[in-house]
């Protein structure tokens, strides 16, 4: 198997995220001491400097994290639709969606919460150790990789003659970043600076100010500038200005929270995922409809595997969600996906195809019933491009994207969080922050009864989506990517590279299921505006190679041929229970992931 670089081996800490610095300043954190989740927490802040297209504080996270000795938690890093986010508030704007952009589409930021959680109940580390890397890189520069010029470049003239603020920032003298060029956010810097100062002069010890911190967050200067953005009316994706629906009571009510995983045994793996108000299970549904017999890169491999991630999909689409209870065994049963795994015929299907666990009814929205049925101007959307979530720009449509890291420890502590959200094309800069807000209320739906549907107090549906993989009840991987809706295919297709494959080296061969062709599909609807889907398509590096192309061509599958690295955007350390020797391995597309590590 062609590698581009080998599987890291180590006893002292692995890193892998999609950033380079990230994954260098999650090292420095493990070389002076600290541990997986101070290490986690300092990238994460990092990411949010470098890859502002991707990922900010305004943004969520949510995480999956296995202390050393200790059981797999997930630290829900999604927040809630604002009190005052009621469907009927927005149908009576006119909307029939949730704007892709601007603060209508703003739940209650959760990712900074989050990393704060993680640090006051599993770090080492202060607030100001973590947060030097990213400040440095904010006040000092880091060089700007090329997505950040061409996403800002995506949304010129908005920026230039709607969100000035964020063309204060991102087109200094007129002109987007160029590749390499120190790209420098001092607000930002000085937003971190002042939280600090205003945490330690509430006391000396860790926690203590780590709490300051939280609450400088919920209802202090922070706070009142996120309120304020969010109250100004703001050109969005619709043509129209509007104001949001965020306030500082939601701000200040919100605490992120720990969740039992959600986890499914396979071939002698336990998988853990975040719940149905993720989209993690599709990833669980998907090992249970695959065949005992499956062979991995046979003949039927990629057809059996396609056909079950719509059917999974299609369950997504109707049962998953944070508005209605979700009847999760059901849907991971043997029983019922016996009956699933029936519908695979020897042919692509072209159909939307939810199941009835339980004997339950399956309900499909208004806009899903239409796309599904290729209504003109409904069907078409946003699906196909299959680089990495969906963002909206101005009144037309441009790509961000998602990051991911996960870190082991030479303790055995073990992390996986998927940041997004807050893109730097998602609203304007708070120009007192050097940050916007997000738009994830986009992934809810304005139809009531839905399982998904938009909900005060509930979380939008969302695609982030890290995981942790078991041997024996012991964590042994941890692993995630970029991509919307097509995490959770990526992600499942590493993960099988992984488990079907001989390991190498003595252990797992992280870096050649990372570097192994991959694809998805879009026949099922986009999770981000405006919601298209394209029944039958499969997205395939032009590296899965001919045969397997043309026997998918002829089993009936719309194959589109993408170039050759292409799809996913995969992380994964792992640490071998039985020696303790730790792995990692890096994503190559995209120049931009590294792994790290001793």
């Amino acid at each position: 198997m062609f590698t581009t670089r080998p599987t890291l081996q180590g006893t002292h800490g692995m890193v892998s995220s999609t950033h380079w610095l990230a994954s260098a300043s999650a090292m420095a954190v493990l070389e002076d001491g600290g541990n997986a989740f101070d290490a986690a927490v300092a990238a994460g802040f990092v990411l949010h400097v470098v890859e502002p297209h991707l990922n900010g504080p305004a943004g969520e996270v949510p995480i999956i994290l296995a202390p050393a000795g200790g059981r797999p938690q997930v630290l829900a890093g999604q927040g809630p639709a604002p009190q005052g986010a009621t469907i009927e508030h927005y149908t009576s704007l006119g909307l029939d969606l949730v704007p892709g952009t601007g603060p209508l589409a703003a739940a209650v930021p959760a990712a900074f919460d989050a990393w704060m959680v993680l640090l006051r109940d599993h770090g080492t580390r202060s607030l100001a150790d973590v947060l030097k890397y990213a400040i440095g890189y904010a006040e000092h520069g880091h060089p700007a990789v090329d997505r950040v010029g061409a996403t800002v470049e995506t949304v010129r003239e908005l920026f230039e003659t709607e969100w000035t603020t964020s063309a204060e920032v991102y087109l200094r003298g007129g002109r987007s970043p160029r590749p390499g060029e120190l790209l420098r956010n001092p607000a930002l810097a000085s937003t971190w600076r002042r939280l600090v100062a205003e945490s330690e002069a509430a006391g000396t010890g860790r926690e203590t100010q780590i709490e300051a911190a939280r609450r400088v967050w919920r209802e202090g200067f922070i706070a009142e500038a996120l309120a304020e953005q969010a109250a100004t009316p703001t050109m969005d994706s619709s043509g129209e200005r509007h104001g949001g629906t965020l306030t500082g009571s939601d701000l200040a009510a919100f605490e992120v929270g720990y969740e039992d995983p959600v986890a499914h045994e396979w071939n002698g793996w336990t998988v853990c995922k975040a719940g149905p108000w993720s989209q993690g299970p599709a990833f669980l549904q998907q090992l249970a409809l695959l065949p005992e017999d499956l062979t991995y890169d046979g003949p039927d491999y990629h057809h059996v595997l396609v056909e079950g991630t719509k059917l999974a999909m299609a369950d997504r689409e109707a049962w998953y969600g944070d508005a209605a209870e979700v009847p999760l065994a059901e849907l991971l049963s043997p029983g019922y996906n016996a009956e699933r795994r029936a519908l695979v015929g020897e042919t692509a299907s072209f159909e939307l195809r939810p199941g009835s666990p339980g004997g339950r009814r399956s309900v499909l929205g208004e806009h899903v019933r239409k796309v599904a049925a290729g209504v003109p101007d409904v069907a078409a959307g946003d699906a196909g491009a299959g680089v990495g979530e969906p963002t909206v720009a101005d009144t037309g449509v441009t790509r961000g994207d998602t990051c991911h890291l996960d870190v082991v420890d030479r303790w055995g502590n073990m992390v996986a969080a998927t940041p997004s959200g807050g893109w730097l094309q998602s609203n304007p800069v708070v120009p007192s922050l050097g940050f916007p807000l997000g738009t994830r209320l986009q992934m809810a739906w304005l139809e009531p009864g839905l399982p998904n549907s938009l909900t005060p107090g509930r979380r939008p549906r969302t695609t982030l989506t890290p995981s942790l993989a078991l041997r024996d009840d012991v964590p042994v991987m941890a692993f995630g990517t970029p991509g919307g809706d097509q995490q959770d295919q990526w992600s499942l297709h590493f993960f099988l590279a992984v488990a079907l494959r001989r390991p190498v080296r003595g252990g797992l061969d992280l870096q050649g299921a990372i570097d192994a062709p991959n694809w998805h599909t879009d026949s099922f609807p986009s999770s981000f505006y405006p919601r298209g889907m394209r029944p039958g398509s499969v997205t395939v590096e032009s590296r899965l190679g001919e045969a397997a192309i043309a026997e998918l061509r002829r089993r009936g599958h719309d194959v589109t041929v993408g170039g050759p690295w292409s799809e996913g955007r995969l992380c994964a350390v792992a640490r071998d229970p039985e020696t303790g020797v730790l792995l990692a391995g890096g994503n190559p597309r995209g120049m931009q992931g590294y792994a790290v590590g001793r």
